[in-house]
């Protein structure tokens, strides 16, 4: 499920972006397209590499993930997998792989990318939306669970997945663009960076200081429907230094369909859109996989639950706004950086 992340950088970039005259520390920005979005990448200088350099380094980064698991690009390995194709998997196939069927164990479900035959009903997917019945809810439901699906390593040593379903299929979306910011980030660690932020589609990891000094700032857009200005209605600002940051909401990608509004949140034991009041969860977590991953498993079970979850966890910290558009309540973890 590709669903849109409302994290928006505008704070982060008005004071991020160039370069500090004040600063001990030379910043560098850059940026380019990526997973049919954008990226920008701050950072402080690194000894011996160019900022030219540096994007080669980023672009090859996310060349490789787009060629692994992003379901956009038809010739990826995850689009010639659910497409019936035997193939020997990449690493970061196996990782994302192997990260989310934790997470899916942990959600009990909640968090499911096979839900990918929901997805596509809905026309949150990879297929363009069709007369959504309960018969096919019904048929897509036997499809659905992390659990018809395995890797197996063969002779030759090359991993593969096996599936116990035809017609079961994969869509990290929910957690890609996260696994994304946290690959390149590793690799301006390896190269000895010790500041910098990665946005990838609106979803973040930051670690050390910012141009300015001092924490990263990260604006929050207010989750109204149809908020389609980025950073112009902030909910809050929130200051990080280290860590994963993303948002998930339902106030951008729905339609209105007989007077109903259905939101690309698909609950995985229903086949239906979430109708919660929760409008938006955002997640701090050590790693960006986990907060977009958790994001989401925030969205489908509504604000009760999400509070439980997060309560019960001391490296996690959440900032839920929920009710109606036009009362909005919030609830966070007293440990979360808002100014």
């Amino acid at each position: 499920m590709k669903r849109p992340i409302f994290l928006i950088v505008a704070t982060t970039i008005l004071f991020g972006l160039q370069s500090c005259e004040d600063s001990k520390l030379k910043y560098y920005t850059i940026e380019g397209f990526a997973q049919g979005s954008t990226y920008h990448i701050i950072y402080s200088k690194i000894d011996g590499y160019q900022p030219e350099q540096v994007k080669d380094l980023a672009d090859g980064i996310l060349d490789d993930i787009n060629n692994s698991i992003s379901g956009y690009n038809k010739g990826s390995v995850i689009s010639r997998i659910n497409n019936g194709e035997d193939l020997a998997l990449d690493s970061i196939f196996i990782y994302t792989f192997n990260r989310s069927m934790e997470i899916w164990k942990e959600s009990k479900g909640a968090f499911d990318p096979s839900a990918a035959p929901l997805f596509d009903i809905w026309g949150f997917g990879f297929e363009d939306k069709s007369l959504v019945s309960q018969s096919m809810i019904d048929s897509a439901l036997l499809l659905v669970g992390m659990d018809k699906f395995a890797l197996i390593e063969r002779e030759d040593g090359t991993t593969h997945l096996t599936r116990s379903t035809d017609g079961s299929k994969l869509n990290f979306n929910a957690i890609g663009q996260g696994i994304s910011c946290d690959l390149v980030a590793r690799e301006l660690e390896k190269l000895g960076c010790e500041n910098y932020l990665v946005e990838i589609g609106r979803e973040i990891l930051c670690k050390g200081n910012s141009s300015r000094g001092g924490a990263w700032r990260v604006g929050l857009d207010k989750p109204i429907d149809g908020n389609m200005d980025e950073g112009k209605n902030l909910q809050e600002i929130i200051d990080l230094n280290d860590g994963g940051i993303v948002t998930s909401g339902n106030y951008r990608k729905f339609y209105i369909e007989d007077g109903r509004k259905f939101s690309h949140t698909i609950d995985p034991a229903t086949g239906y859109p979430v109708q919660h009041s929760t409008l938006s969860a955002t997640v701090i977590a050590k790693d960006a996989a986990t907060a977009d991953a958790y994001a989401t498993w925030c969205m489908v079970v509504g604000v009760d639950s999400a509070k439980a979850i997060i309560t019960q966890r001391n490296d996690i910290e959440a900032y839920i706004i929920y009710g109606e558009q036009d009362s909005m309540m919030e609830w966070h973890t007293p440990g979360i950086g808002i100014e």
